[in-house]
């Protein structure tokens, strides 16, 4: 009889033995399927960017957009205050009724461009806690790109002003049209160019 219990509580502990490691395999396969669907969830979140809510994402793209307007303002600003003090310098007074009407147009190019990148300044003003801040991040940036092309057209505008004055060469209209390449390339057809290449494909 002792010997039977015996042989009984062996194969109780052998069966109790058998079922916790049956136990432990199967919580291993649970901690790793559960490992895998969180990295196959990291991975996918990664592949569609920021794991962001709408409003955070308005706030990171309002804080990118002052960035980008502070550099545009900077140019913008000295340019417009240089502008404002020809008018007052003795070599006004010679300038061909041409030049006068290029330098006019230069002026009010330079001043549409400096109230369109301060738009966005007093726009979040306006409706700063109305709860529309992705609509104002939107509309700002329209300003914002209007803002750019307005200073592109000063910028030019200046530039064959500034080169009539100095020369009266045939080589001018050339020159500035040269630099007008420059800026377009540098300002849209790059920016165009890589967005295509980096998103058209489908990479995050």
């Amino acid at each position: 009889m002792a010997g039977q219990d015996g042989h009984g509580a062996y194969e109780g502990r052998g069966a109790g033995g058998r079922g916790a490691g049956t136990d432990t395999g199967e919580h291993g396969t649970s901690a790793q399927a559960v490992s895998a669907h969180g990295s196959s969830e990291q991975g996918s979140r990664a592949e569609r960017g920021r794991n962001e809510t709408a409003e955070e994402r308005a706030d990171r793209r309002w804080a990118e957009l002052v960035q980008e307007i502070r550099v545009a303002q900077t140019g913008v600003q000295i340019l417009f205050g240089f502008l404002l003090t020809v008018v007052f310098t003795p070599r006004y007074a010679d300038l061909t009724s041409t030049d006068k009407a290029i330098y006019i147009t230069t002026v009010a190019l330079g001043s549409c461009a400096t109230g369109a990148l301060i738009g966005p300044v007093s726009f979040h003003r306006l409706v700063s806690g109305r709860r529309i801040k992705p609509q104002t991040v939107v509309w700002a940036s329209r300003l914002t790109f209007i803002g750019l092309l307005l200073l592109l057209a000063t910028l030019v505008s200046a530039l064959f002003l500034v080169l009539r004055v100095a020369t009266q060469d045939s080589f001018v209209p050339w020159l500035v049209a040269g630099v007008v390449t420059w800026y377009l390339v540098c300002w849209y057809v790059l920016p165009l160019w890589v967005r295509h290449r980096y998103t058209s494909r489908g990479a995050p």
